[in-house]
């Protein structure tokens, strides 16, 4: 039976489906450019380079217990050799991104990932799921698309390939561990909403720059 947090979670996306974005529906049929996904990648990272210390600070912020082992296993999974981050260059590197100042929207995600820690663990776990959620689908989604239209390379989709396998564990530990703490659906959504606005305002920069 779906419960009242799930409900609440779904309710917070049912807008925001990141695959219906137009950006990700280019990507999906070969209409980004090349220069698009180089960008792309230069921002991308920053997230990537972050995520990391955001599912640390939420470990310590979670009692001991299957919520924090949850989270744990989740960074375990991030950083473990080769880690996500090294990955993901091989997506970066074989569409010649290089360094670049952080953008306004992708600013404004890291900085939502940190108000999320601020709101404490409930909110986190929330803002954790809302990406997490939708990471596989989209991730398959981009490999495929990488392979057929733009002759990637194994290197370059790796680390889509490898989030295409995970992710969806993830958002399973991520909802189990808000069940185990008894989380507000009411909090739980709007955190969710708040991630979740902030990949898509990411995404609406990226369809700005191509225009």
């Amino acid at each position: 039976m779906t419960t009242a947090l799930e409900l609440a979670l779904d309710a917070a996306l049912k807008d925001h489906r990141l695959l219906n974005h137009p950006f990700y529906q280019r990507w999906e049929a070969g209409e980004v450019s090349r220069d698009e996904l180089r960008r792309y990648g230069e921002q991308y990272r920053f997230f990537e380079a972050m995520f990391p210390q955001f599912l640390e600070a939420l470990a310590l912020q979670l009692p001991d217990g299957p919520a924090r082992r949850a989270v744990l296993d989740n960074l375990h999974d991030e950083v473990s050799a080769p880690s996500h981050l090294s990955l993901f260059d091989g997506f970066a590197r074989f569409f010649d991104a290089a360094d670049a100042p952080i953008s306004p929207a992708m600013s404004t995600l890291v900085e939502s990932y940190a108000r999320l820690l601020e709101l404490g663990a409930p909110a986190s776990l929330a803002g954790l799921w809302a990406y997490e959620t939708q990471g596989a689908e989209i991730a398959r989604s981009k490999a495929e698309g990488l392979v057929r239209h733009y002759g990637a390379s194994e290197a370059a989709v790796e680390f889509w390939t490898v989030h295409g396998l995970v992710e969806g564990d993830h958002a399973q530990w991520t909802l189990e561990a808000m069940t185990l703490l008894d989380i507000d659906p009411a909090e739980a959504q709007s955190a969710a909403r708040l991630i979740g606005d902030a990949w898509w305002s990411f995404l609406d920069e990226r369809e700005l720059l191509a225009a």
